[in-house]
């Protein structure tokens, strides 16, 4: 349960750090700066996370490593059933394509918070 928890926390923390960084980019590359002003002045909470882009950028490393760590330390063990171990299985790969996502979402967050500026400055 505590995996699980970790895990959902890991996938939300990354998708912070795309709503702070990344995607604010992304629409003034696309030239669609106006539909995300239009989106934060729908959700204005959104702004939050690029306030405290430190603080979201900290969290999801910590939660990004607990549950890398907890994947790679933490046995996982499926039933006997062969139905029920096919379906493991199938969640323990979905688990780990999931993982794999959240670290992506959180590089191409880090790149658009603190290297592109410096780039392209």
């Amino acid at each position: 349960m505590f995996q699980r928890a970790v895990s959902c926390a890991t996938l939300l923390m990354s998708l912070g750090t795309l709503v702070c960084c990344a995607l604010p980019a992304l629409f003034v590359a696309l030239g669609a700066g106006a539909t995300f002003v239009s989106l934060l002045g729908i959700f204005p909470q959104l702004v939050w996370f690029s306030e405290h882009k430190g603080i979201v950028f900290v969290v999801a490393g910590v939660l990004l490593v607990a549950n890398t760590l907890m994947r790679i330390y933490v046995p996982q063990s499926c039933p006997a059933d062969p139905a029920l171990a096919a379906e493991c299985q199938r969640a323990q790969r979905f688990s780990a394509i999931l993982l794999k996502v959240s670290i992506g979402m959180y590089l191409v967050g880090a790149f658009f918070a603190f290297v592109a500026p410096v780039l392209f400055l």
